[in-house]
């Protein structure tokens, strides 16, 4: 009698894979991913993920298909142009592989993505060409203890990372001043988003792409099958000399990245609420006061010209604000942007409904309650 595992159904798209010893095509489809950013690497990153069948795939990226696009992304195409990347992905993803559940998400991911959203996943990979987004996802992570894989591309050269909180080395352990510096030249004298930084443009070959995006792919199957990963390392690639080598980050004491938030209590409230209805919520549900809310995310109330003594509200959460916003209609010169990153439940601001505060869908937040924190993760508008 012949064993029912040697036996290759050509009507089983997934006949092969399960051929592999380990292989577990049931956990794949029950698995839950979430790529950030759908370029070049992004775009054979869920090509990998639609080919083995994982089950629900999230796709966010901010950018529209543009034609220079055409030559590194596989998933795109020319009638794609002008069309948002997420958008024209997953429908490439569900082409692919209709077994895919997808989901598309236009945004940044220093802004429209609340951790909720990062808790729901098995995983992240990200796809950034960015140190700040990055570093935001890092931190993010660690905030929820969910792994995430980091993927690097320039000209032939590339590098993946993986990461798995709460302990070990992460993506913060391994920057230097440089990069902290670097990231500071993305902002303004008034600390806001310059426009003209974020136009940056990496050089990359598709072949670099396929080879990263391959090796974060094979990294997420022995994530979700339970293998060991080697994680607070990376695995730089040099195409030019076709070499790899492996380096490994040395776990930093003192890492603002390592906050782990827990417990986490789900609640039935949405971002439309005010933070003086969260409270209201949190003593009738559980008898516990609110102090203040602390954002993750500055909150910028208002630019103001201390030569004309003049601004303007804005009320939007830091990375969302150009620089160009702060330039001063009378004399043209930059003006002060004056930020919060605690509201106290008191305060007029406490009255406003949270996304007026800068709290993307299903953020999950941090409340003082004397000495204690709170963390309630808020449910989906």
């Amino acid at each position: 009698m012949t064993d029912s595992r040697f036996r290759i159904s050509d009507d089983d798209r997934y006949a092969r894979l399960e051929l592999i010893g380990w292989w577990d095509q049931r956990r794949l489809r029950e698995a839950r991913v979430l790529v950030v950013g759908a370029g070049a690497l992004g775009n054979e990153v869920l090509k990998n993920l639609a080919l083995v069948g994982i089950g629900h795939v999230t796709v966010i990226d901010f950018d529209n298909v543009e034609n220079s696009n055409l030559s590194r992304s596989v998933l795109f195409r020319a009638s794609d142009a002008g069309r948002p990347k997420a958008d024209v992905a997953v429908a490439a993803v569900e082409n692919l592989n209709p077994d895919v559940a997808t989901r598309a998400i236009r945004g940044n991911v220093l802004t429209d993505v609340g951790l909720g959203l990062v808790r729901e996943m098995d995983l992240v990979i990200g796809c950034l060409d960015n140190r700040e987004a990055r570093l935001w996802v890092n931190r993010m992570c660690w905030k929820v203890n969910r792994p995430w894989i980091d993927g690097g591309i320039q000209e032939i050269n590339g590098v993946a990372k993986v990461f798995q909180p709460p302990d070990g080395a992460c993506y913060e352990c391994g920057m230097t001043d440089a990069d902290y510096r670097l990231i500071q030249l993305r902002y303004s004298c008034p600390l806001l988003r310059r426009e003209e930084m974020l136009g940056g443009k990496v050089p990359t070959a598709p072949t670099v792409a396929s080879i990263i995006g391959g090796l974060q792919v094979q990294e997420a199957l022995k994530l979700l099958h339970g293998m060991p990963v080697d994680a607070g390392s990376a695995l730089v690639f040099n195409g030019v000399a076709n070499q790899f080598y492996k380096t490994q980050f040395q776990h930093r004491e003192d890492c603002l990245s390592h906050e782990t938030w827990e417990p986490i209590v789900k609640t039935p409230l949405v971002r439309g609420k005010s933070l003086e209805e969260v409270r209201d919520w949190l003593w009738a549900d559980r008898e516990i006061g609110v102090d203040t809310l602390e954002l993750d995310r500055d909150l910028v109330t208002e630019v103001h010209c201390e030569a004309c003594q003049t601004g303007k509200t804005i009320m939007r959460a830091h990375p969302a604000v150009s620089a160009v916003e702060a330039d001063c209609e009378n004399c043209g010169e930059p003006m002060v942007s004056r930020m919060q990153h605690m509201i106290d439940v008191d305060s007029a601001l406490a009255e406003l409904p949270l996304d007026q505060l800068g709290v993307p869908d299903r953020e999950i937040l941090h409340l003082t309650s004397g000495d204690a924190s709170i963390y309630l993760e808020l449910s989906a508008e």
